[in-house]
């Protein structure tokens, strides 16, 4: 998904029969009532060639207060602060009213891409609202028909353009991943890390779950109060990404929001909070995840870690709140023992102890980052892991299911970031998995990768006999009915 459509407008101007239309369902519920949607509601939009997120709010009210009407102001208002693009419908039969207004005012403040549409515009009835909604102020109306798909196009023609925008800076944005090595790494290449410049920073994520001391943190390393921070759980609600020169490296640091159980995020508010902070995640190329000292490695510590290692992301594990410890030997101890124990897909990575409030530990924490993104775009030579894998099949030979002896024939690395090998061998789909794993560790012990995500893949030889497994079933019937035919 390229970028994000938020549709707003007062209640009952066509937000949602626009919604369904953009994403081929009946998603949401429409009716002639106003105030029928409530929640935010997204969807994947297709216009044309466009691929798109759109998201349905509920009708703008003037409420300002605690009331439900209050409230769904609120959300919606945050949706157009996350949202790349606005889409401002009105009621072409209706006009523009007063709160058409006001809501314009304040998107030309909120929203950096504003379209408008004047919705219901089929027939000459239409016409007069439609000439009173360049009044507003944001451009030319499009003259749309959400129930009738009329001016489709002309919205394409208005989205295109910031389609290719937004193309444009998530590709400059995004962290190269999954790349791919030359097929042959001999030990004179040049193995050498490519270094974070301006233009492209290291791009870093802080996780944790609530009131762990993300903002803290950050702050702390930037020298300033730039994030808003307090004792209250849960202040941080979007991704919010910071351009700074830690100890002259560039980043560029997401601070996300707190992530708690699924079961428990029940808000609208903190289930956008929550994606918000999973797309940071996918954005980065090493991830933070922040515990608190007093209640480290909770199921929702272990989920986050381990979303970042399916990621494919380099991570490192920093405890915070190190200050408030009293018997600091033991609790690393018992910290390292659990680290293991219960992330042993994340083994030998960095954990790091920390104090947001004091700032102590933030140079360990620099290095651990830089080493864990080193490690990220390790590269080893083929003769090298040739070589390495013949040892690994001396100690201990693949196991022979069903007496088929497996060969491991050939090893070479295909891709980094994070690194990922090929081995060439004979059934590939009867290798277990615990093999798979010993071939592993040995690669994270013997190459000094440890902690960041390996990919292994098993690779057959492919067979050369075309006529392989096309027996006909009845082939055997067959040979016996000509041989008795013979004999008669």
């Amino acid at each position: 998904m390229s970028f994000t459509l938020a549709i707003v407008g007062r209640p009952n101007v066509g937000k949602s029969t626009l919604f369904n239309r953009l994403v081929g369902k009946r998603l949401a519920l429409v009716d002639d009532q106003p105030g029928v949607t409530r929640d935010l509601r997204e969807g994947e939009a297709r216009l044309g060639d466009l691929r798109f997120t759109v998201v349905d709010t509920a009708g703008l009210e003037e409420a300002t207060d605690n009331s439900l009407e209050g409230r769904m102001r609120r959300l919606t208002e945050r949706a157009v602060d996350m949202a790349d693009v606005c889409l401002f419908m009105i009621d072409a039969r209706v006009g523009v009213t007063p709160t058409d207004e006001v809501f314009a005012d304040i998107l030309r403040k909120k929203s950096a891409h504003v379209i408008l549409a004047a919705n219901k515009s089929e027939g000459s009835a239409a016409d007069a609202g439609v000439l009173e909604a360049y009044g507003l102020g944001l451009g030319e109306p499009i003259r749309l028909s959400g129930e009738h798909g009329e001016g489709m196009n002309d919205l394409y023609v208005q989205l295109m353009p910031l389609a290719d925008k937004f193309d444009k800076i998530a590709e400059a944005t995004s962290p190269e991943t999954d790349v791919t090595v030359d097929e042959e790494i001999d030990e004179d290449d040049d193995l050498s890390v490519p270094m974070p410049t301006a233009n492209k920073p290291l791009q870093v994520a802080v996780v944790g779950r609530p009131n762990a001391g993300k903002s803290t943190l950050i702050n702390k390393i930037l020298g300033e109060d730039r994030l808003l921070t307090g004792p209250e759980a849960g202040i941080t609600r979007d991704a919010i990404s910071l351009q700074i020169d830690w100890q002259g490296v560039p980043m560029r640091v997401f601070d996300t929001a707190g992530m708690r159980k699924k079961a428990k995020v029940q808000e609208k508010l903190e289930k956008l909070s929550v994606s918000d902070g999973l797309r940071a995640v996918k954005f980065a190329e090493v991830v933070v995840v922040l515990l608190d000292a007093s209640i480290p490695f909770e199921q929702q510590d272990l989920r986050i870690a381990d979303l970042a290692e399916r990621e494919g992301r380099a991570v490192v594990v920093a405890v915070n709140k190190w200050d408030a410890e009293e018997n600091k030997q033991e609790k690393l101890r018992d910290l390292k023992e659990a680290f293991g124990r219960l992330l042993p897909q994340l083994r030998g990575a960095p954990l790091v102890t920390v104090s947001a409030k004091t700032g102590k530990g933030l140079d360990r924490l620099h290095a651990a980052i830089m080493r864990a993104y080193e490690i990220w775009n390790r590269r080893v030579p083929t003769a090298a892991l040739n070589r390495w894998l013949i040892g690994m099949l001396e100690q201990h030979p693949p196991p022979a299911p069903q007496g088929k002896r497996i060969k491991l024939r050939y090893m070479t690395q295909a891709k980094t970031r994070p690194p990922a090998f090929v081995v060439m061998c004979s059934h590939p789909d009867k290798l277990p998995d615990s093999y798979t794993r010993y071939l592993v560790n040995g690669l994270r012990q013997d190459f000094d990768m440890p902690g960041t995500p390996i990919r292994l893949y098993m690779r057959g030889q492919g067979d050369k006999n075309p006529y392989k497994g096309k027996r006909e079933k009845n082939a055997g019937a067959l040979a016996k009915h000509l041989k008795n035919n013979r004999r008669g």
